[in-house]
């Protein structure tokens, strides 16, 4: 059963991918992740920003995925997503 749930982690984990353009839009990467009903990433994708030689605007991130995250529940809410 362990073995099990260390893969998942680490499956999920690897799904968490940011680009150097993308650290540049914060804002639509957290609407994107919001909008597919993922957890808040900025922790994952500062690192990778930073190895990539840029810098993710967190504040921004959270402001989209907050957006994305209410805009996915109000899908989910009229039957818009399983």
């Amino acid at each position: 059963m362990r073995s099990i749930l260390l893969l998942a982690v680490v499956s999920l984990t690897a799904c968490a991918t940011i680009n150097a353009s993308e650290c540049r839009n914060p804002y639509d990467v957290g609407f994107r992740d919001g909008i597919f009903g993922l957890q808040r990433q900025e922790d994952v994708y500062q690192p990778i920003c930073t190895r990539n030689g840029a810098q993710l605007d967190t504040a921004r991130y959270v402001e989209g995925w907050t957006e994305g995250k209410y805009e996915f529940d109000r899908r989910k809410a009229h039957g818009g997503v399983d």
